[in-house]
């Protein structure tokens, strides 16, 4: 592939990765809350939601294939105890910072600045443990996704009702507010992150994360650049919103963050991924390991909310 058409993929990425930021932002989009919305009202919205990402990214990939085109994937893994275990962690590190590593993005967009210490404990925690691991897998788990092309036929029709349902929404006024519902911020995520995906690969920041952890050098710079720019578009998602305000962080929130993130960060390396490249990689391309771990993940934070809700009620 030529340097001008590198430049070129990268600088679609770089887009789609500030707007997949403003858009996390915008929906406040966070496992967390999804958890704590089933448990507190009963209701599925915000999950729907996040599924609803990974429909955009399996529907995209999967057509970008049938029409011939190709893109690199990351492999698949097995499911065993260790990605329970990591599921469990992430969620525990998600529920002690309350946020997952979507909703870090959307708090710290927000004017919540503390949260800027999540990615670093994140960071921290794959750092203290990687000597331990040494390696992943070697294990290819091949996607099924990719043998069942029919499902083209189901995502045409989503994608015309979600058409039909958005121009009647209006548009402009989606735009224009404050806060998106979660399903419109969700759409927005997995187009993008579709869009991205087959122009460079899988680019998850937790991915970055840990690949700066590892201590590799082969495409981490590019990773770290999209990491920062989708920390820049929540950053004008939250500007926009007029919600960006200097906040001291406390010492306690400042401890949640960083101990949650480190948490997370040897979730993600039992598994191995976070929770935002299981979400938009592993789920979407139906691999058994990503929705053991993200199953995991959602019933540590449940039990962690449960726990809380029974001590503060004595």
């Amino acid at each position: 592939m030529s340097v001008a058409l590198l430049s070129f993929a990268f600088f679609i990425a770089a887009v789609c990765a500030t707007i997949m930021g403003y858009a996390i932002q915008r929906g406040a989009t966070c496992m967390v809350a999804a958890v704590d919305e089933v448990v507190t009202q009963r209701s599925a919205w915000r999950f729907l939601g996040l599924t609803e990402a990974a429909v955009w990214v399996a529907g995209g990939v999967l057509l970008w294939r049938v029409l011939g085109g190709h893109e690199t994937l990351p492999i698949g893994y097995p499911a065993t105890l260790a990605t329970v275990a990591g599921g469990l962690l992430l969620g525990l590190g998600a529920f002690v910072t309350r946020a997952c590593v979507f909703g870090a993005i959307a708090k710290f967009g927000s004017g919540e600045w503390t949260y800027v210490l999540t990615p670093i404990g994140f960071y921290l925690g794959c750092l203290t443990i990687w000597p331990l691991i040494g390696k992943f897998p070697q294990m290819h788990v091949a996607s099924p996704l990719f043998a069942a092309s029919w499902l083209l036929v189901p995502f045409a029709l989503f994608v015309g009702w979600r058409s039909v349902e958005v121009i009647r929404a209006g548009r402009a006024r989606m735009l224009a507010a404050h806060i998106w519902t979660p399903h419109h911020a969700t759409a927005v995520i997995g187009i993008v992150f579709a869009i991205s995906l087959i122009a460079i690969g899988p680019w998850a920041y937790t991915y970055a994360l840990l690949s700066l952890a590892q201590g590799e050098t082969q495409g981490v710079i590019v990773k770290a650049v999209l990491m920062v720019m989708l920390f820049a578009g929540a950053l004008v998602g939250g500007w926009t919103a007029g919600r960006l305000e200097l906040r001291a962080p406390t010492l306690e929130s400042a401890i949640r963050c960083l101990g949650g993130g480190v948490l997370m960060g040897w979730g993600s390396l039992l598994i191995p991924g976070g929770n935002d490249e299981l979400l938009l990689v592993g789920i979407p391309l139906l691999q058994a390991y990503a929705w053991v771990a993200v199953a995991s993940m959602a019933v540590a934070i449940a039990l962690g909310l449960a726990v809380e809700r029974w001590f503060g009620a004595r």
